[in-house]
């Protein structure tokens, strides 16, 4: 039988395993984000000294006018692809949080019942009608913390939703 100790440091083990996920996660977003941001900046420069070379040989109001009119359309709809972008990764991002969330309040809350159930076998309770009070509680409690961990899974989904619904 493993020892407390050892349960604990099993407990800390998969709490530092989630936490190390959701820094990787977040460490590839912002790498995602900022890849992105720079592909944009790259290309609206590009355009730019493009536009200004032909703006600089146009010879007719008509075209130079026509020139800045398609440069203006051209870098709006970079913008908004960008900005389209930007929302998806985010909402991937946020939809990978509310998985790794969720795995974790579940395994989580299953870890810390078995450890406790391992405790309260070890101990010597000779008393039946304990025994079966403490096992009540620990369903009682189980079942609560089920409930729970499943608001907070359609709190999660629901505030992702309405997140997505604002962005557009």
């Amino acid at each position: 039988m493993a020892s407390k100790q050892d349960q604990f440091n099993e407990l800390q083990k998969k709490n530092f395993e989630a936490a190390m996920r959701l820094a990787q996660m977040s460490i590839e977003n912002s790498q995602r984000i900022m890849e992105l941001q720079v592909a944009t900046a790259k290309s609206l420069f590009e355009e730019g000294v493009e536009n200004a070379k032909a703006q600089s040989s146009a010879t007719d109001p008509n075209e130079l006018l026509n020139l800045r009119s398609q440069y203006a359309q051209s870098t709006a709809e970079k913008m908004l692809g960008c900005a389209r972008e930007l929302a998806e990764l985010t909402t991937r991002a946020q939809t990978e949080l509310g998985k790794l969330v969720g795995e974790q309040l579940s395994s989580g809350g299953k870890d810390v019942f078995e450890a406790m159930q391992k405790m309260f076998s070890g101990m010597p309770i000779t008393d039946q009608n304990a025994m079966t009070a403490i096992q009540s509680a620990m369903d009682t409690t189980r079942a609560a913390f089920d409930q729970m961990t499943r608001a907070s899974a359609e709190a999660f989904q629901m505030f992702t939703q309405q997140g997505g619904k604002g962005k557009k």
